[in-house]
């Protein structure tokens, strides 16, 4: 019995924990969910909530009714915006809390997926290190909200009918539509150590160096939180 609900955990079979919240560490329900949500005491991904803000996804309504976000910005100047922040974000918590293997934003419209962040560490002492530290802190004059992550292989997470072109719930899909950056910003963030590899793309909390146009991450004093914590346990290990 034990082996048979080790092979279904997080599986649509499992009819105690939520699938969704397993692989993408998120869930439409929230709180209402009918299914577990386990939060993990230890990981190496950490998840900024909502951290990304688009430009295009402003709806902008005219007279007659009709949305037009992409008026706001072209797609060129919206890739750089993107480029700007994703550089920002990156090299500011590898700089203050360890290596990132990998870091992914999330192109999704639904309220539980919109504009997430996701950065893998090295190692789960680091991630640990870095949630610790950057939920006392503010980007782009929004409190910002971090947590540890179940999720570690974003294979499993991500929608595949949205990486061939085909998929058609759009941006309310429950899988992540990953936000690409430019090839460039790629090869200079990924390709000095692991050539090119990556998915989608003591830490003191004073302000990061700003890059381009982006904002940047400045101290503030710490943000009540409602939800309560675990304790951790640290250690160093590889993805699993």
């Amino acid at each position: 019995m034990a082996e048979y609900l080790a092979s279904i955990f997080g599986t649509e079979k499992d009819k105690v924990n939520c699938s969704f919240y397993f692989k993408i560490g998120a869930c439409r329900h929230g709180d209402k969910c009918s299914r577990l949500h386990n939060k993990p005491t230890y990981s190496q991904t950490i998840l900024l909530q909502n951290m990304f803000q688009n430009p295009q996804n402003l709806a902008v309504t005219n007279e007659f009714g009709q949305s037009n976000a992409a008026s706001i910005m072209n797609d060129v100047e919206a890739q750089e915006h993107y480029d700007n922040f994703f550089e920002d974000v990156f090299l500011e918590l590898e700089a203050k809390y360890g290596e990132i293997e990998e870091m992914n934003v999330c192109d999704n419209l639904g309220d539980h997926l919109v504009g997430n962040v996701y950065v893998k560490f090295r190692f789960e002492e680091d991630a640990e290190k870095a949630v610790d530290n950057v939920n006392n802190r503010w980007y782009n004059g929004q409190p910002i909200y971090a947590e540890l992550s179940p999720v570690t292989d974003f294979r499993e997470s991500c929608c595949r009918q949205y990486e061939m072109g085909e998929c058609t719930r759009g941006g309310f899909c429950n899988f992540m539509h990953l936000k690409p950056i430019s090839r460039e910003l790629r090869r200079r963030l990924y390709g000095r150590r692991r050539g090119g590899a990556g998915v989608g793309g003591g830490a003191a909390s004073g302000p990061m160096v700003k890059r381009g146009r982006s904002r940047s991450i400045s101290p503030s004093p710490p943000i009540k939180r409602s939800r309560s914590r675990s304790p951790r346990r640290r250690r160093r290990s590889r993805s699993r």
